[in-house]
């Protein structure tokens, strides 16, 4: 145990580290230790105190754009800026003491070998500590702390991902010694991506479909697949039903991998949160800390785009909401956005608009397949 905390001087203070690895129980289990053995340390030194707990700052002027030489796919990715939480600081006291908490419970969780969401953890937590956790975002963000200071994902930490995304379409997923599941008979319900990134990342995937689409909301993609649009256009649909989760985003990456030839198709509103979500799917979220990038995906933008306003009729288009203005100021200030993807963004800004799309059920409740088809015929998608 000696070696392990000599050697945790480096694996502290290493500015080279910027991502969370995936590690077995025992290895975090043993960072947690080494955590508590040189707190202990300091403090018991002969000129005691309490130390600094130092921190990847996860704010987006720390983050970075990594191009692929290799590959397509960019990503987000944060850099070699600190940031850190004190108890001897009266504004920051309260989540230095947090971080402690919440290592604490995941010791536990992995020592009894079970797997906790994170809603799950807030009422531990709240129960538990009510002193110190009142609100899942201060849950959310401890957890994002002890991924920055551990340097692992929060699925190592015994942290699952509450899955709410759907698949349908032309492709078998099979659970271990469980029977297949065809996705095409799934119906408008489709296949309930589960929150068990260890589960997924064991799913047997077969597929002849040709094209990936993925779709932000629920609604159309239960028109898509009541419509069987994956068999006029032999493709696999996937939703997260609004902004990506963890596990949506995994089961993504997996089929990236395990199917490269297939492009990622996105529809989205024509609107800044439609950018975001499909930005989010595309480069990662700087939201996800030391983990943004670890899922991120080439995928390109199908529609809603600036060209299919005249598609729209003048009435269905809305005027921007101030959460929209929001948005878009923090996309504008980011380094991550490709050019004609700021051009979207600005063409949004100068009409003030924003349209939806379901407005192009003018044109009648089957014309979706049909735009979607034209445009991967002519290959209009960026």
């Amino acid at each position: 145990m000696d070696d392990l905390c000599n050697s945790s001087i480096k694996f502290f203070s290493d500015q080279q580290i910027r991502q969370a690895d995936i590690l077995l129980p025992h290895e975090v289990q043993a960072r947690i230790q080494v955590a508590v053995l040189n707190f202990l340390k300091v403090l018991s030194s002969p000129d005691p105190a309490i130390s600094n707990l130092p921190l990847i700052n996860r704010k987006s002027s720390n983050s970075k754009v990594s191009e692929g030489i290799l590959t397509d796919v960019s990503w987000t990715f944060l850099s070699h800026s600190f940031c850190t939480r004190s108890l001897m600081r009266a504004n920051a006291a309260k989540a230095f003491i947090r971080v402690w908490k919440v290592m604490e419970m995941c010791f536990e969780i992995l020592i009894q070998e079970k797997r906790v969401t994170q809603r799950e953890l807030f009422y531990k937590l709240l129960c538990n500590s009510p002193d110190y956790f009142s609100s899942q975002l201060q849950v959310n963000r401890t957890i994002q702390d002890v991924v920055a200071l551990l340097r692992c994902s929060r699925y190592s930490l015994g942290i699952m991902a509450s899955g709410r995304g759907l698949v349908a379409g032309r492709i078998l997923l099979q659970e271990p010694n469980q029977e297949a599941v065809d996705c095409s008979a799934c119906g408008s319900s489709g296949y309930a991506i589960s929150g068990d990134l260890k589960l997924l990342e064991s799913l047997i995937m077969k597929t002849d479909a040709r094209y990936i689409i993925v779709v932000e909301k629920h609604a159309i993609f239960q028109r898509l697949a009541e419509d069987h649009v994956f068999n006029q256009i032999p493709s696999i649909l996937l939703t997260a039903k609004g902004y990506p989760d963890i596990a949506t985003r995994f089961l993504l990456h997996r089929m990236s991998r395990a199917f490269p030839e297939l492009p990622i198709l996105a529809l989205v509103d024509w609107n800044p949160a439609g950018l975001a979500i499909l930005s989010t799917f595309k480069y990662g979220s700087i939201g996800m800390g030391l983990e943004a990038y670890r899922y991120a995906c080439n995928v390109k933008w199908l529609g809603l785009r600036g060209d299919d306003l005249q598609l729209i009729p003048a009435p269905s288009l809305a005027p921007l909401k101030p959460r929209d203005l929001q948005i878009a100021t923090s996309l504008f200030s980011s380094a991550i956005l490709q050019d004609n993807y700021r051009q979207e963004l600005e063409l949004m800004m100068q009409t003030g608009q924003r349209a939806e799309i379901e407005a192009l059920y003018f044109h009648g409740y089957d014309y979706l397949g049909k735009y979607i088809a034209k445009k991967i015929v002519q290959a209009n998608y960026i």
